[in-house]
């Protein structure tokens, strides 16, 4: 599944338009991002500011996290996912 804070009209308009095949939560109060350090302080260009640091977590069937990819870049981040799975 994926997570944001972003809205759930917000992630079906995204589902649609990439066709996704896995269920989008709408975190709008951060209590999932928060939980799993993905709401961090960010800095672009000096200006500080919380947002959203874009990472993998992978849990198995008992809810036991078994890897996390912190900072993830798009970028052959499929295949690294993959190969831990």
């Amino acid at each position: 599944m994926g997570v944001s804070t972003d809205s759930a009209a917000s992630h079906r308009k995204f589902a649609d338009k990439y066709d996704l095949n896995f269920p989008l939560l709408a975190d709008t109060e951060k209590t999932v991002v928060e939980q799993y350090g993905a709401w961090q302080e960010k800095n672009n260009y000096g200006k500080k500011s919380m947002g959203i640091v874009r990472s993998t977590v992978i849990i198995d069937e008992d809810g036991r996290v078994l890897k996390i990819f912190p900072k993830v870049k798009v970028d052959g981040h499929f295949e690294e996912v993959l190969a831990a799975l």
